[in-house]
């Protein structure tokens, strides 16, 4: 498998992966020329890419479905709640051809499986997705409202995983945003924070866990170097940590 984060934060996520002969996206929150050309950074093209995949309909997931799909000419899966109400919100425009799925299915994709996972964050029907081409299992879990139940028996069969280090508790108390916001973000809705991340790492990686690629940080809210020294103090410094970029692409990782 190899994955490249093409953007990850508030303001548009977007992920690639190449598993078990198929090319996927999991979200269209950003535009489509950034797409292209971030891939194209890394000698990929977005029109080979076979489907996008939403994990829920918020605006730095979702705003691109419409374009994505019309310019590309990529398949879309998603629940039709996500479908919905992202068609109410940002006016995707017309759509060809969604494959609609259920959070807790599982989707059979030539060479790989996709697990999709239902999340208590406050999307109107959020889906975290582990992909198995049947020797590797790569997680991709953000906006995951809390550390559910299962969350953690999910991590332990991870041969790599992108997770959530959306904030540092102190930064986010301390910062601007408003009360209402901050509850919302700390809430059994919101986000993880980057030692409830370390923790469910701690807890439940297992020996096969290679790397694990901090996504979803906040720019008013944490930094690169608190989320980094969250994982040490939790797990030390054998795991391999990659932070994912609010601004452009990383490396290709692999597993």
């Amino acid at each position: 498998m190899k994955v490249i984060s093409l953007q990850s934060g508030s303001n548009g996520n977007c992920i690639y992966v190449e598993a078990g002969g198929c090319r996927l996206l999991f979200d269209a929150g950003l535009s489509a020329k950034q797409a292209e050309l971030r891939l194209a950074e890394h000698g990929r093209s977005i029109r080979s890419v076979d489907a996008v995949l939403i994990s829920h309909d918020h605006t730095d997931h979702a705003r691109g479905i419409g374009v994505f799909q019309r310019k590309f000419g990529l398949r879309v899966y998603a629940t039709p709640s996500t479908l919905r109400v992202a068609q109410a919100r940002l006016a995707l425009g017309q759509l060809g051809e969604v494959r609609p799925f259920r959070a807790g299915d599982t989707l059979k994709l030539p060479g790989l499986s996709v697990q999709t996972i239902p999340t208590p964050h406050d999307g109107a029907d959020g889906s975290a997705f582990v992909l198995d081409d049947g020797r590797r299992r790569l997680g991709i879990l953000t906006d995951l409202g809390h550390p559910f139940a299962g969350l953690g028996e999910i991590i332990a069969t991870l041969d790599a995983v992108v997770l959530e280090s959306n904030y540092d508790p102190a930064m986010l108390d301390c910062g601007p945003y408003p009360e209402f916001l901050k509850r919302r973000i700390a809430g059994l809705g919101g986000h993880l924070s980057n030692d409830e991340s370390a923790g469910l790492v701690k807890a439940w990686a297992s020996p096969r866990l290679q790397w694990a690629c901090l996504a979803h940080l906040s720019e008013q809210n944490n930094d690169p170097s608190l989320a980094v020294a969250a994982y040490r103090r939790a797990v030390g410094k054998a795991l391999a940590l990659v932070v994912a970029s609010r601004y452009r692409a990383g490396d290709v990782l692999e597993v």
